[in-house]
């Protein structure tokens, strides 16, 4: 590995091909936080299977009595099924194909090095994150992973390669390139392939990466000054995750040593120019609404702001697509079936979410609201927007087109400012790789 390029081609285990993929592979644990009955539904197809579900921490049971028996049996059972050799390792990247409807999104896995990361607000490390982290949602996260034998990577990392120089090419050779898996994926989630890829095409791909990270080239693309440090990779999936995985390695390095796997993260690279990949906004919805959220609004802006009410949900988001200027416009849903069109004048922050979130904040500080969880999905919020209690904010996205430059620029955005894509287009847990000796 080049230190300048913070990667590594990796070592991964992938489950035995007599295993049943559609069982095996379940969704990114930090999705359907808000919808319990999906990860149900889950748990009837994958029974007593092998599956990653066995592997993993649904976030959506965070909190609840058995989290410490949950995490128990995760350790048992990775540590299981190494030895009862359900997983077999090679060395070496995979090249990934996504098929969600009509749309293939391409992608690398590689380990990336947590010596190159920070996930500061300052950050300006050579991984760098796009959102803010929020540190006190990493404590149980670190109880799931310290002790793990392995990880199970939903990470999905962005490079700005516009010519297309690491990934399609592989992708344009994939009749050449050994099949090592493909499935289609439970609940609605597409259809996934892995191919490895050959000394050729590996070293091509990691000359280009090279050639992104080159100092010049990065100074020029971004317009900033000589000297700049250069962002080659940034967080789009799984923020939170790969700040778990470097805190853990800054609390063990110093008694493990520096070439322990731990120094190490799996992740999937993706182009941020590739066609298929969709950028989606993060809504909010508020549990618990005991203040009156529209007169709050006015207390917080005062003139600034005006509210419309929306005879529908569908003229809601129509009015929140089609807004334009200077004004922030988002949807409020709630209390009941009541939409409304919220536009804030002069906001504190271009990004829809740098106004809410700190609105948000301060509302469940005031004991307005009891809790916040962050949705992916507009007719997932509007659906539990409406239900007792709940409150929700429809926030448009931010373009996939401005958010590297942003980084760049400005740091990162603020949290949960967008998402790559629906909940069940996000990335599934297939391939894993040892984190213990």
């Amino acid at each position: 590995m080049d230190a300048h390029t913070g990667f590594r081609l990796p070592r991964i285990y992938l489950p035995r091909p007599e295993i049943d993929l559609k069982k095996w592979a379940v969704v990114a644990c930090d999705q359907y936080t808000s919808e319990p009955e999906y990860w149900r539904a889950v748990e009837r197809e994958v029974g007593d299977a092998p599956s990653s579900l066995h592997l993993i921490f649904p976030e959506v049971y965070l909190g609840s009595a058995d989290a410490p028996a949950r995490i128990r049996r995760i350790r048992e059972t990775m540590h299981g099924y190494l030895e009862k050799g359900l997983l077999n390792e090679r060395t070496g990247a995979i090249y990934v194909e996504r098929t969600i409807g009509q749309r293939v999104r391409r992608g690398l896995m590689l380990e990336l090095d947590l010596e190159h990361y920070d996930f500061s607000s300052t950050s300006a490390s050579l991984i760098r994150p796009t959102e803010g982290t929020m540190v006190a949602r990493l404590a149980p996260r670190i109880e799931v992973r310290r002790g793990a034998e392995l990880e199970l990577p939903h990470i999905l990392v962005l490079i700005d390669d516009p010519t297309q120089t690491v990934i399609e090419p592989i992708g344009a050779a994939r009749a050449s390139l050994k099949k090592l898996y493909e499935s289609d994926l439970m609940l609605g989630g597409g259809h996934v392939a892995g191919y490895a890829i050959d000394g050729a095409h590996s070293d091509r791909a990691v000359q280009a990466l090279k050639a992104l990270a080159n100092p010049q080239a990065f100074a020029a693309r971004y317009r900033v000054p000589a000297g700049t440090p250069v962002m080659l990779f940034a967080m789009g999936d799984g923020n939170h995750s790969l700040a778990t995985a470097k805190s853990i390695w800054e609390s063990a390095k110093a008694s493990v040593g520096m070439d322990h796997p731990s120094r190490y993260a799996l992740v999937e690279v993706v182009n941020i120019h590739d066609s298929a990949l969709d950028f989606a906004p993060i809504h909010r919805l508020l549990f618990g609404v005991t203040a009156d959220v529209r007169q709050a609004l006015v207390q917080a802006f005062g003139r600034r702001f005006v509210c419309t009410d929306m005879p529908s949900a569908m003229a809601m988001r129509g009015r929140v697509a089609a807004a334009r200027g200077p004004r922030l416009t988002a949807g409020l849903i709630g209390p009941g079936a009541r939409f409304s069109v919220v536009e804030i004048a002069e906001p504190p922050s271009s990004l829809a979410v740098g106004t809410w979130q700190p609105f948000i904040d301060g509302l469940i500080k005031r004991g307005g609201a009891k809790d916040v969880d962050y949705v992916h999905g507009d007719d997932v919020l509007e659906r539990l927007a409406q239900q007792e209690g709940n409150v929700g904010v429809f926030l448009s996205g931010l373009g996939k087109s401005e958010l590297m430059r942003r980084v760049v620029h400005d740091g990162p955005t603020p949290r949960k400012t967008f998402s790559m894509g629906e909940a069940h287009e996000k990335r599934f847990y297939i391939e894993a790789r040892r984190i213990a000796r």
